[in-house]
């Protein structure tokens, strides 16, 4: 609990989280109902906001004495305004508890917030997300100093330009321990609520933007959206998104016609939740200058994710970068044949090679050795074949600009040490070798691609063919199935029996790239 909450006795019958400290002459604002739906509506109390959470247990609204407490804690002579989602247990006991402060002498005054959108002849729409912005605009008004009429008059006016539409391709049930869903996995569901109920309607699952075009266009044609009218975006997580996912909705959502009409968005974030569901909500409200100023106010509240302009990025011009070829293209076509062997074969088992890694690794070594072998085929007509030192640099320029993994940039590394070197070739891959060595760490026995390339690069170095080169990083790989432990990698946070009678994937990809372009050699 942060410093500047407390919460009252009588747990657990009252869950109350409350404000430690408030100035008693404000218009106090007090907002709840069931958890299960955090940070919603405890993670809200703070200045700008809520002064006191009223909790109930997981979907269910708190209890008549539990909301009359929260009153009391924190209600002086200016009055309290109640936030209530409009679902029947919070209407409910949130109204009766506030008839019961009023005769106690207590100024209240309420606001339902009805902002679903999914079920248009509904008599009573469901409280959303919305209703966290009903809350900020009241906190707001209270801060400022407004009369109780005053506060309840914004929020409101903020209730009525409310809209909100959920989406979700996972349902949740509080109590059903098995498990169970309702959807097939190709499933999921538009218009639903925030206690796993479920949607108006089941639909397809699909990529980001078709999901987001439907939620967006679902929520244009229930708003009447007048020509000239500007809004503020809410775009809230139910509860399982993870942050990545929650960009890629933000950027769809921009690719919608409603996004043409929406000047500030606040998220996304998980602001009104539904327990572990793997979904999100829209919700629009009307902009007018006070509601702008409303949002925009900084609050002490963290769970608040603020407001940002929505708007294209800024973007900065690029700063001049080295060239990636520096050198004009030279030919040799018999080394051009083998660079070519080699990154076809790389291609060519990036499924076995992830199925090595995924046994010690996260499973993509074959696919970051496939990324660097592609652009290296793609950069062939520009390399500078016939000079050695040029290649090298070349080469390592091409691997760092556009090659994925740590694989991909110790090589780089290698290379373009290689390049700096007066050596002849296979020296100069020496001392590329002991650069790469000595940035990344892995020494031979460590149980990475260096056990194949040193020995490899050794042989070639001494005069040895490519076959030679070849055999000896396949002894270098072929051991590592022996090796107990990793001491560099991802593999060295894999324990030592995990590791038995699996090579390294990275040893083994310059194993195989070897052995195939020595293979080769007689047929070029």
């Amino acid at each position: 609990m942060g410093r500047h909450l407390c919460r009252l006795d009588g747990y657990p019958e009252i869950k109350v989280v409350l404000r430690r400290e408030r100035d008693p002459s404000r218009v106090a604002v007090v907002s709840g109902g069931g958890c299960g739906h955090e940070p919603a509506h405890a993670g809200f109390v703070g200045e700008g906001m809520l002064d006191a959470a009223v909790c109930g247990s997981i979907f269910a609204s708190p209890g008549v004495d539990a909301i009359l407490a929260g009153i009391l804690a924190v209600t002086g002579e200016a009055g309290c305004l109640l936030v209530i989602k409009s679902y029947t247990g919070d209407r409910l006991n949130f109204a009766l508890a506030a008839e019961q402060a009023r005769g106690m002498g207590l100024a209240v005054e309420t606001v339902v917030v009805g902002d679903d959108t999914a079920l248009p002849d509904a008599r009573y729409p469901r409280g959303l997300a919305g209703t966290v912005l009903v809350q900020k605009v009241a906190g707001h008004a209270a801060r400022s100093g407004a009369s109780l009429a005053e506060v309840a008059r914004q929020a409101r006016d903020a209730a009525k330009q409310l809209a909100s539409i959920g989406l979700s391709l996972t349902d949740c049930c509080a109590y059903d321990p098995h498990g169970t869903t309702r959807l097939a996995d190709d499933e999921g569901e538009l218009g639903l609520g925030i206690h796993g109920e479920p949607g108006a309607r089941r639909i397809n699952v699909a990529g980001a933007d078709v999901l987001m075009q439907q939620a967006a266009d679902t929520l244009e044609t229930a708003l009447p959206l007048s020509g000239g009218a500007r809004y503020a975006l809410l775009l809230n997580m139910l509860g399982a998104v993870p942050p990545i996912e929650q960009t890629l909705l933000l950027e769809s959502f921009s690719r919608t016609t409603l996004a043409q009409k929406v000047d500030l968005v606040i998220g996304p974030a998980p602001m009104m939740t539904a327990l572990d569901m793997n979904g999100f909500s829209l919700t629009l409200l009307a902009l007018t200058n006070e509601l702008r100023v409303a949002l925009e106010s900084p609050v002490e509240p963290r769970a608040w994710p603020g407001t940002a302009c929505f708007a294209e990025p800024d973007v900065r011009p690029l700063p001049a970068m080295p060239e990636t070829f520096p050198y004009p293209p030279s030919s040799q076509p018999q080394l051009e044949a083998l660079i070519r062997v080699g990154a076809e074969t790389l291609i060519a088992n990036a499924d076995s090679l992830n199925k090595l890694d995924a046994q010690i690794g996260d499973g993509d070594a074959g696919s970051t050795f496939a990324e660097a072998a592609r652009e290296i085929l793609a950069a062939l007509p520009r390399l500078p074949l016939a000079v050695p030192k040029e290649l090298c640099t070349t080469l390592g320029a091409v691997l760092a600009r556009h090659a994925g993994g740590s694989s991909g940039v110790l090589l780089s590394i290698m290379l373009s040490a290689a390049g700096r070197s007066d050596k002849p070739w296979g020296q100069a891959l020496v001392e590329g070798l002991d650069a790469m060595r000595r940035h990344g760490g892995a020494n031979p026995g460590d149980r990475t691609m260096v056990d194949a390339l040193v020995p490899a690069l050794d042989a070639f170095a001494k005069g040895g063919s490519l076959g030679d080169a070849a055999g000896a990083a396949r002894k270098g790989a072929d051991a590592t199935r022996s090796m107990g432990e990793a001491r560099a990698g991802r593999a060295s946070y894999v324990p030592g029996e995990r590791l038995a009678d699996v090579p390294d994937p990275g040893a083994e990809a310059i194993a195989r790239m070897l052995e195939a372009m020595a293979r080769s050699i007689s047929q070029i």
